[in-house]
């Protein structure tokens, strides 16, 4: 079973150059490049970026590059185009695998195992049409989220919910995010839905297993660069 990386990046973001800038010696884009060169299960390695720096850092790590598209690097782009850009390519070079591991270049929690561990759960149950990393956090709970109603006053965000909600977090069930550091999909599903799968991430299909991990940290902000780092200190032995 062919199993390939394809970590994305765009150079145009609102904190400039994040995927390349400096933790712990490293461009940010170094921890999910090198956690999937480290994987045992991955054999080839692509890199999807409108960017030159970013495609040439990702380049030292073994990740043959893709220049994305100027239309597909915007703020407003959507992630599953840049995929099936990628795997368009990946189809005209004979290398369209069976499963696609997704890295995203500025999130740093990730390690190879945890890739390899959900790349065996789809390959032991091919009707699988994605394995993702979650993390639970009841403290941004649904049941405790509000909206502005058409009067200008806050209201439940769920309609519907009938009963006394807890004010504590623990008493509600669990509830969890997808984590933006890697998603495993199985390649032929995605091309035969054609993307259109559970919202608001339709390329992930309808079948979704779940790998549960403690936290998840996207570089947005200055800050994201602090926590990273303790991240890296305490979790990263690639």
């Amino acid at each position: 079973m062919k199993v390939t990386a394809l970590l994305t990046g765009r150079g145009n973001n609102t904190l400039k150059d994040k995927n390349i800038l400096d933790i712990l010696g490293n461009p940010v884009l170094y921890y999910p490049a090198n956690a999937a060169r480290k994987a045992k299960l991955i054999g080839k390695l692509f890199c999807s970026s409108d960017d030159e720096k970013i495609l040439c850092e990702a380049e030292k790590l073994g990740h043959t590059p893709i220049k994305r598209p100027a239309e597909l690097a915007l703020p407003t782009s959507q992630h599953v185009d840049c995929i099936f850009h990628a795997l368009g390519v990946m189809e005209r070079m004979g290398e369209l695998p069976d499963i696609l591991v997704v890295t995203l270049a500025n999130n740093v929690t990730i390690t190879s195992s945890w890739i390899d561990d959900c790349v065996k759960m789809m390959m032991n149950d091919m009707s699988i049409s994605a394995v993702v990393p979650v993390y639970q956090d009841n403290d941004h709970h649904p049941l405790r989220a509000k909206t502005v109603g058409a009067n200008g006053r806050l209201e439940m965000y769920e309609k519907g919910i009938s009963g006394k909600v807890s004010t504590n977090r623990q008493d509600l069930p669990a509830c969890y995010f997808l984590s933006h550091n890697f998603w495993v999909l199985n390649v032929k599903k995605l091309l035969e839905s054609n993307g259109e799968g559970q919202q608001p991430w339709g390329f992930m299909g309808t079948n979704i297993a779940y790998y549960e991990i403690s936290e998840s940290i996207d570089i947005h902000k200055p800050i994201d660069l602090v926590i990273a780092k303790e991240w890296i200190r305490d979790n990263y032995n690639d």
